[in-house]
């Protein structure tokens, strides 16, 4: 799975082949080790808010940054990490930003 193919499963979706579940919010050092072989990591992220919550698009952003290609998340926060994603991805410069305005003061 190429940095362009970072995904959000459901909560309740298995573990693809192929991929290393690296757990519920694992720390850190366990995703570098996990990313830097090259594997495709799986991190659960849950809560329980019905609204976006922002630690755990924060934690979302940190992850993706260290190489996570799938997220299982809350359906109330798919949009949210989605958007992370994607955020990431073009800072990374991974791909375009959905949207390019020149700021002329």
């Amino acid at each position: 799975m190429g940095l362009q193919q970072r995904g959000v499963l459901s909560l309740d979706a298995p573990v693809p082949d192929g991929v290393v579940d690296a757990g519920t919010a694992p720390p850190v050092s366990r995703v570098e080790a996990l990313t830097t072989e090259g594997r495709a990591v799986l991190v659960t992220l849950e809560t329980d808010a019905r609204e976006p919550d922002p630690g755990l698009l924060a934690a979302a952003s940190v992850y993706a940054w260290l190489g996570v290609t799938l997220f299982r998340v809350p359906e109330a926060q798919a949009d949210g990490v989605r958007q992370v994603l994607d955020m990431v991805a073009s800072i990374q410069g991974v791909r375009p930003p959905a949207l390019a305005r020149r700021g002329l003061a």
